[in-house]
This record gives C-alpha cells, sequence and structure tokens, in this order.
C-alpha cells in the first residue's frame, strides 16, 4: 500500500511527472530557440511562469457557466495524469496493468483536448469559442493516424496490453524496427494532440489570441499549461514503449536513464519538426490527415499483418 502511494505521489508519479514536464518544456522552448537562432528561455523559465500564474487572479467571465470553466482544467489535467500510471517506464510493469490498457491511454489522451474544448466552449467568448471548435474539428484529423500507428504495433506483438507489447519486443529485439513508418505517423498526430507547430490551429495567437485558452487566467490557465507539458511527456513515453523497447531488462537504474533518453529524442524531433515546417490551415490540416497520414497508418496496418502471418503465428 504504502509502496503504490509512493508510486503514484512521488516517484515516478506525481512529483516526478510534474518535474520531468517542466524540465521537457525548458528543452523543448531551449531547442526551438536555438534553431531559430536565439538565446531561449533561462533553466528555470516554465517553473517561474506557473508560480506566476498561480500568483495572478482567476477571473470567470460573467456570461460563461462557471461550474464547467473551473473544472475542465482540473479534468484534463487529471486525466493525462492517470494515463502515465499505466505505461511501463524503464520495466515492463506498470503500476496499473491490464489486458486493453493501451486502449485506456489513448482513450485518457484524448479527454484533455475534450476538456479544452468544453472549457473554451463554456467560457462563451468568440474567440475562445473559434479556437475550442478548432481543437475538436483537429481531434478528428489526427486520432485515427495516431491510434492506427499505435495499434499496428500492438498488432503485431498480438495483444492490447502495453506489458505485453513490451515483452514482446524485448523476446524479438529487431522487430521493432518493422514499425518506423508507424512511429513517424504517431510522431507527426502527436503535434496535433500536443496542438504544436503546423497544427497550432485552435490557438493562433495571430488570429484567435489563445485559442481555447482566450479566457482562461491565474490557476486554471497553469492547470492547462501543466497538461499539454505532462501530455509531452506521455505521448512520448507511450511511444518510446511502443516504437523503442530498450532497457526494460536492464538494471533498473540504466533502465531508467534509457527512458530519460527516449524521452529527450523524441521532444528533440517535436522541437524540430516544428521548426522546420509552418502553420497549416485547418482545411490543409485535415487533408493531410485523412489523404496522406491515414493511408500510409492503413500500409503498416497491412504490413504488420503480413509479418504476423508469416513470422509470428
Amino acid at each position: 500500500m504504502l509502496g503504490e502511494l509512493f508510486y503514484i505521489f512521488i516517484f515516478p508519479g506525481f512529483v516526478f511527472l510534474i518535474n520531468f514536464a517542466w524540465i521537457a518544456e525548458f528543452i523543448d522552448r531551449k531547442i526551438y530557440a536555438r534553431l531559430q537562432n536565439r538565446v531561449g528561455p533561462p533553466w528555470f523559465q516554465p517553473v517561474a511562469d506557473f508560480i506566476k500564474l498561480l500568483s495572478k487572479e482567476d477571473i470567470v467571465p460573467a456570461a460563461s457557466n462557471p461550474k464547467m470553466f473551473k473544472i475542465a482544467p482540473l479534468f484534463a489535467l487529471a486525466s493525462a495524469i492517470t494515463a502515465f500510471f499505466y505505461i511501463p517506464l524503464w520495466k515492463a510493469d506498470a503500476l496499473f496493468s491490464f489486458n486493453g490498457d493501451v486502449i485506456v491511454v489513448l482513450y485518457l489522451l484524448t479527454l484533455p483536448t475534450l476538456a479544452f474544448f468544453i472549457g473554451g466552449w463554456y467560457s462563451t467568448s468568440l474567440y475562445s469559442r473559434i479556437g475550442s471548435v478548432r481543437s475538436l474539428m483537429q481531434l478528428f484529423a489526427y486520432e485515427v493516424p495516431l491510434f492506427m500507428g499505435i495499434l499496428s504495433s500492438a498488432l503485431l506483438a498480438d495483444t492490447w496490453s502495453l506489458r505485453e507489447i513490451a515483452v514482446f519486443y524485448t523476446s524479438h529485439p529487431y522487430v521493432w524496427m518493422f514499425n518506423l513508418l508507424g512511429f513517424a505517423i504517431a510522431l507527426v498526430s502527436l503535434l496535433g494532440k500536443l496542438e504544436k507547430v503546423p497544427f497550432d490551429i485552435p490557438e493562433a495567437e495571430t488570429e484567435v489570441v489563445a485559442g481555447g485558452f482566450t479566457e482562461y487566467s491565474g490557476r486554471m490557465l497553469a492547470f492547462l499549461r501543466m497538461t499539454l507539458d505532462v501530455e509531452m511527456i506521455v505521448g512520448s513515453a507511450l511511444l518510446a514503449l511502443v516504437f523503442f523497447p530498450f532497457g526494460l531488462n536492464l538494471h533498473p537504474v540504466i533502465g531508467f536513464l534509457i527512458f530519460i533518453i527516449k524521452i529527450l529524442f523524441i521532444i528533440s524531433l517535436i522541437s524540430l519538426l516544428r521548426t522546420v515546417v509552418a502553420r497549416l490551415r485547418m482545411d490543409q490540416m485535415i487533408n493531410f490527415c485523412w489523404k496522406y497520414l491515414v493511408p500510409l497508418a492503413l500500409l503498416q496496418l497491412l504490413f504488420n499483418l503480413t509479418m504476423k502471418g508469416m513470422f509470428f503465428r
């Protein structure tokens, strides 16, 4: 019991996840700045921003639904944090593990976007509603290739359990290379989930100020920004487990270091992609996902089905 509480609240639970999310935000912003020939923020900037927002007043628009407006950020953050507990990190076992937990993780990572929509919609601000509707429209574009990319890897392992996926790819060391196309698809889709360039259409600060977050301030805005940072860690951890299953059967310290390296590698790729590509329009984003990412994800799925039938019966 005490061990589970320590896992949930301290390591590798809430405290570790929040601090790692701040580190990831700093690394993402620093790489993004250096690639644009800028200096970038100091190492403590994400923490300073969080503390500053906590000290500011929470302003609730008079015409909004106050309950829905206030609960949306907490619901989004809780969903992202909960998903982290189902992902094996430096060993094959997670705190909670069962056959089908990969579906649960994907479901929990979908809830923050729905919470962003609800918060923006019930703020009744025109800019917030435009941004929240854009978030929901993006969801129906990137979610399908993301699911197909990850589930094709699970299909080859013949399981819907993240633990058993890790065990399968650990016992078949080179099979992960068959899923590199799926990794590329999932990585691009993750950019959409995090609403980063080129898929920062909901925010589009030169058009709709801050998207669904326009009317948020103070602690609620801090929780929303924290949700995106936590989502980046959880999404990267999921991709690292499914597509780069290294270090899960080694010494815990070595496995933990490999886990950190894999997460930072994926975050670096995210920073690189959002540097070299400009923002797309909504119609361009939807066309790109359905005309290119979905067929490529289907190709990965068919390839894995063929490999499974030929070599992994």
